[in-house]
């Protein structure tokens, strides 16, 4: 077993957020909770998800975690938000079963994101 905490992807994913940021005139979601924060924003159109950007303030497993889950969304049915399941996630990324609480609070506010979308639609 390794005493690094941090998987090669979760390195990759932390040190090169591609979706980190804001879309300007897109829904959003916000979450606090748990000590961390994440806002989520995404461009829909046509009820796809045509762009996808995070806000993060945790540590390094959730800022990977929503990086990949943007990647992971886009391109994607809207209504695919409502359902989704950070279980997935958690695996790939290796992340410690303590950190499960902060890798839900992700997966809460994706959800959110997926009500909102929904809502004015």
């Amino acid at each position: 077993m390794s005493a690094d905490p941090y998987s090669d992807r979760v390195r990759a994913l932390f040190a090169r957020p591609e979706h980190a940021g804001t879309l300007e005139g897109g829904a959003s979601a916000s979450i606090d909770d748990q000590g961390v924060r994440i806002s989520l924003s995404a461009r829909v159109s046509d009820g796809q998800v045509e762009a996808m950007a995070f806000q993060a303030y945790g540590c390094p497993h959730l800022i990977a975690a929503a990086e990949a889950a943007c990647a992971e969304l886009e391109g994607r049915d809207a209504v695919e938000l409502l359902e989704f399941a950070a279980s997935g996630l958690m695996q790939s990324l290796s992340v410690p079963v303590e950190k499960t609480g902060r890798i839900l609070v992700l997966e809460d506010a994706i959800r959110s994101l997926g009500r909102v979308i929904t809502e004015t639609q």
